[in-house]
């Protein structure tokens, strides 16, 4: 017994003078710098997402659980967790990262992907869900930290991307909101909880989303198609590549004026999305009636402006709500 140990501090003595040599090739590996960029991490949790069930009983089932309308059931939603915890602890972690930038091809305009927006709402709800579940368990300040991973994972899924990006992200952070809002109200939240989510969400900025930047987004990637179609031979078939449908019968290009019009529409709607929600409507409701002047191609060229004010007021309210339930 007592050579094995001699012979077992002979060995780390040995050992620690190979180590401080200073030989290099017996130095310690070191790791490369991890990325910033939360974007990578969330494509590699929307690689390991799993879809869920999509009959209409399970599909309603996690709607109305993640909606605080229904309990927690176990036996029917945790299976579909348990499937995806890898997949939704990478999207918590990411959420930690300074950045996020999803390599957008701007340049593509109506071309550019944007399909994964649907695996990324599947991961927002389930994410919600796994907070349902963890307050079902009792564990309420892990239920609490995937709630604002949440809120954080939908600012980042909004990020530089046009108007379906922003709406995507509102019912990805209002369903974050809700079930911040029940916890508060059934006196589940401790006093220090309450304080700390009402201090993350009274950070968030005034509006959450850059819905301004979002709307020039769409503007310009209505001008470069305008643009392609007219340098084309055969503009029809642009714009069923570009819009994946046929051109309404009496489809004719835009003249350079209307285009203007368009654009001096949207930068004045711009400028109304920078106030609150209330002074926006009767502006934007305007300009809807301008933007139809502006000739018939345009029309639906990009979303209601009513209906993008109507969501940033259900966000607004949802909101002060969540903030009225914390005692804030």
């Amino acid at each position: 017994m007592r050579g094995d140990m001699r012979r077992l501090r002979m060995a780390i003595v040995v050992l620690a003078a190979l180590l401080n040599s200073g030989d290099p090739a017996l130095a310690q590996i070191k790791l490369p710098p991890e990325t910033r960029n939360a974007a990578l991490r969330y494509w590699m949790a929307l690689v390991d997402l799993h879809d869920p069930p999509s009959d209409k009983e399970t599909q309603e089932l996690i709607e109305k659980t993640a909606a605080g309308e229904a309990a927690w059931d176990e036996a029917k939603l945790g299976p579909i967790l348990d499937q995806n915890t890898q997949a939704i602890q990478e999207m918590q972690r990411a959420t930690k990262l300074p950045e996020c930038d999803w390599g957008l091809e701007y340049n593509r305009g109506a071309r550019a992907s944007v399909g994964h927006l649907v695996r990324a709402r599947v991961l927002a709800r389930l994410n919600t869900l796994y907070g349902v579940r963890m307050i079902a368990k009792g564990r309420t300040q892990e239920a609490v930290d995937a709630w604002l991973d949440g809120v954080r994972f939908s600012q980042h899924l909004a990020r530089g991307g046009t108007l379906i990006f922003k709406l995507v992200a509102g019912t990805a952070l209002l369903s974050d909101f809700q079930a911040l809002t029940n916890a508060a109200q059934r006196g589940q939240l401790s006093e220090t909880q309450k304080a700390n989510v009402a201090k993350t969400i009274r950070a968030l900025p005034p509006d959450v989303f850059d819905w301004a930047e979002a709307l020039g987004l769409e503007e310009a990637s209505f001008e470069q198609a305008v643009e392609e179609m007219h340098l084309s031979k055969n503009p029809v078939a642009v714009y069923q590549d570009l819009y994946r449908q046929t051109p309404p019968a009496n489809f004719a290009l835009p003249p350079e004026k209307d285009v203007i019009a368009f654009r001096a529409v949207i930068v004045q709607a711009q400028a109304a999305l920078r106030l609150s929600p209330a002074e926006a409507g009767p502006r934007l409701q305007q300009l809807e009636t301008r933007e139809k002047r502006c000739g018939e191609f345009m029309e639906g060229s990009v979303p209601s402006l009513a209906k993008i004010n109507d969501r940033r007021a259900e966000v607004e309210a949802s909101r002060a709500k969540l903030l009225q339930a914390l005692g804030s």
